[in-house]
């Protein structure tokens, strides 16, 4: 059967989007929390170590541009 409404456990509550786009740090804080595993995954990157083996690791600049982005886009979220 399938289901018929959205599974509402893994969203951010309404209040902590409202109080981070208003530049409250600990919503922001909450708000970078809640996405801290989906970006570290979009910042995996493969590389090489000196004997020549494949490696995966998380960059560090583009995780930190991430959150930066997202930082910036949750302040210019407007409540309407």
């Amino acid at each position: 059967m399938m289901k018929t409404s959205p599974n509402h456990k893994n969203l951010l509550p309404f209040p902590t989007i409202v109080a981070a786009s208003a530049g409250n740090i600990d919503a922001i804080n909450a708000v970078l929390k809640h996405y801290e595993g989906y970006i570290a995954v979009l910042s995996i990157r493969r590389g090489y170590d000196q004997n020549g083996i494949p490696l995966r690791y998380v960059d560090e600049e583009l995780r930190r541009r991430l959150e930066i982005k997202l930082i910036k886009k949750t302040l210019a979220f407007k409540v309407a």
